[in-house]
């Protein structure tokens, strides 16, 4: 089993030492907990991508503390880069620049460019600091499957792993993974959707496209079948929630408060409002996962700007075929 710590001075120290040493550490940050080592590693990479199953051409966030260190594994910091990590860092935001050659290629999948962030969590924040270098890091899940919001779902996936360390640091606010931007061609792309709206960019950089595609490969996350339960889930609207659960075995439904499931359905409320619903997805997920039902049902959340169009974009990755 994996061993769970508590965020305190003493286990910063320890999960520091482990990266400096080229060992891999799970750790909390807002959005999901993540996998990390040390950018500069590539063995240390090597051994990210192991444990996670995850396929060598999908690239790994660079988490970084500031400015400075991000420019010690990235080029290309325009003012209009600048002016992006004036509005929006630290936080659930990830852009794509042009990758230095001292980073080791794995550590982008292999890709010229390298996406960067830097945290708000205090105790991913400490531990970029217990460091001093550049942690990258995926979401701490096994490849495709449901991204980890607290340091039990990590021990869960990795219970196996008697020498993974997992820095707890409570149950991630945002709840879904950082917005992506590419900075580098001459409009700004979002390339992957997160609670940082294409409208709030939009205010930053002015025009922007988005391109969420499978075919681009620039950025984490743009699996078509990602952020999955184990047991097959199907996305529906309210209305045909019931003619849904009458064919078929009993179904675990993850729905809102005014929906109504009748036994031997069980369900799992998700909160109304987008901020709520996006931090607790990934945990109802979970929960679904272990109620012995066959299939999952779930109730499409209201379509709307910002936050609701980021959770549509993970709920349609989880149910996808």
């Amino acid at each position: 089993m994996a061993a769970i710590l508590p965020y305190s001075d003493d286990s910063i120290d320890l999960a520091s030492g482990m990266i400096r040493d080229g060992k891999v550490v799970a750790f909390a940050t807002e959005t999901v907990y993540g996998l990390g080592a040390d950018t500069f590693n590539p063995d240390a990479i090597a051994r990210v991508y192991e444990l996670k199953n995850r396929p060598g051409g999908n690239p790994l966030i660079a988490h970084v503390v500031d400015l400075a260190m991000a420019k010690e594994v990235s080029d290309g910091w325009t003012r209009r880069a600048m002016h992006l990590v004036g509005a929006c860092w630290p936080g659930p935001l990830t852009i794509i620049l042009p990758r230095k050659s001292s980073v080791p290629a794995n550590a982008s999948g292999g890709l010229a460019t390298i996406a960067v962030r830097s945290p708000r969590h205090p105790l991913a924040r400490s531990l970029l600091y217990g460091c001093s270098r550049p942690i990258s890091a995926p979401s701490a899940n096994r490849s495709g499957g449901v991204s980890p919001t607290s340091a039990q779902h990590v021990a869960s996936d990795y219970s196996d792993q008697q020498d993974l360390l997992i820095l707890d640091g409570g149950p991630c606010t945002v709840g879904i993974e950082s917005t992506v931007v590419d900075l580098t061609e001459s409009k700004a792309v979002v390339r992957r959707l997160g609670s940082v709206s294409i409208e709030r960019l939009a205010e930053i950089l002015g025009a922007i496209e988005v391109d969420v595609s499978i075919e681009q490969n620039a950025s984490p996350g743009s699996a078509l079948r990602h952020y999955a339960p184990r047991i097959p889930a199907t996305l529906v609207e309210k209305e045909i929630i019931a003619q849904v659960l009458a064919s078929g075995p009993p179904a675990v439904v993850l729905c809102l408060e005014s929906t109504e499931v009748e036994a031997p359905h069980v369900r799992i409320v998700l909160p109304p409002e987008a901020d709520g619903y996006a931090a607790e997805l990934y945990n109802a997920m979970r929960r679904a996962d272990t109620t012995g039902c066959s299939r999952m049902v779930i109730e499409s959340p209201p379509r709307a700007p910002g936050l609701w169009s980021a959770i549509h974009d993970r709920l349609a990755r989880a149910t996808s075929p």
